[in-house]
């Protein structure tokens, strides 16, 4: 058993610290949301007062928060309260450089680190199967993938630190761009008179599959769990999208590296959060394609 501290009880923090308690660590949980510790208390967790309680107590250190400036704010708060060599596992969606200035904070204050991002969402949180896509030191790894197992399906260390953030955002910009072209080519279909079905068996089954057609399919009917059949209840809501297309955006003018498909993406992704979509699944963009969202 393990001693864990778990910054950020949200939507994909709960359901994450849960299956730690599932697997028989200790957790000790914190947010600056009540309802959200409310739940936590219901799935196992030890509900603590501050961050800082929950950090001096702990062998591992894991937060899941919305941006970079929030998971610099938590380090430079709590790095130097942790006993040495205290493992600090991010697995927020942050942008590189701050993935990268964590793990200063973390080695100027004698800790390991790792970036652990991840893909699958909601769903995946929920049934320990996310990918998780790490950056850090070899060492700091190791000791990181045992405590990322019962979290997971898939653990993939990607290189030092800051390469989990960049595979995140790299894979992010594809599934992005790909679901606008699903939703594009579904919204043409009903125009040309195809059902969704026919589409679905082709498409799904030749050169045109990918995760967003075959798992995701963003027209009711085909996948029955994609959300498409739920009025778009978002697994993975239209403004986490953006966000994360902004961030490689973001990466790519850094970079100096070209993007065009990713900036248009980024683009459609505004345009439908601005019509007030930001809370539907990313896969809705299929009404805004047809005209219908606004």
């Amino acid at each position: 058993m393990t001693t864990i501290a778990f910054l950020g009880l949200g939507n994909m923090g709960n359901p994450m610290a849960a299956n730690l308690v599932k697997a028989g660590h200790a957790v000790l949980g914190f947010d600056l949301v009540a309802e959200n510790l409310t739940i936590a208390t219901g799935n196992g967790v030890t509900v603590v007062a501050d961050a800082a309680e929950a950090v001096k107590q702990a062998e591992v250190v894991i937060t899941m928060l919305p941006a970079g400036k929030h998971v610099l704010s938590v380090y430079e708060s709590v790095a130097a309260l942790a006993a040495p060599g205290t493992l600090f596992i991010d697995s927020s969606t942050i942008d590189v450089e701050s993935a990268r200035k964590a793990h200063a904070i973390a080695a100027a204050a004698g800790m390991a680190s790792v970036d652990a991002p991840v893909s699958g969402g909601t769903v995946g949180a929920a049934a320990g199967t996310l990918t998780f896509m790490a950056g850090g030191a070899t060492e700091a790894f190791s000791r990181a993938e045992p405590i990322l197992k019962p979290m997971a399906g898939r653990i993939v260390h990607c290189g030092g630190p800051g390469a989990g953030q960049a595979a995140k955002i790299c894979n992010n910009m594809i599934l992005g761009i790909s679901m606008i072209g699903v939703c594009e080519a579904f919204a043409l279909g009903e125009k040309l008179g195809l059902s969704h079905q026919a589409l679905f068996d082709v498409a799904s089954t030749s050169s045109g599959q990918c995760w967003s057609i075959n798992t995701y399919c963003p027209v009711p009917g085909p996948v029955p769990t994609s959300p498409a059949n739920r009025d778009y209840k978002p697994g993975f809501a239209a403004a986490l999208m953006l966000k994360d297309l902004k961030l490689a955006q973001q990466a790519a003018q850094a970079a100096g590296a070209v993007t065009p498909l990713g900036a248009e993406a980024a683009q459609l992704y505004a345009l439908f959060e601005a019509q007030g979509h930001g809370g539907t699944d990313f896969s809705g963009i299929i009404r805004f394609l047809r005209g219908d969202a606004a």
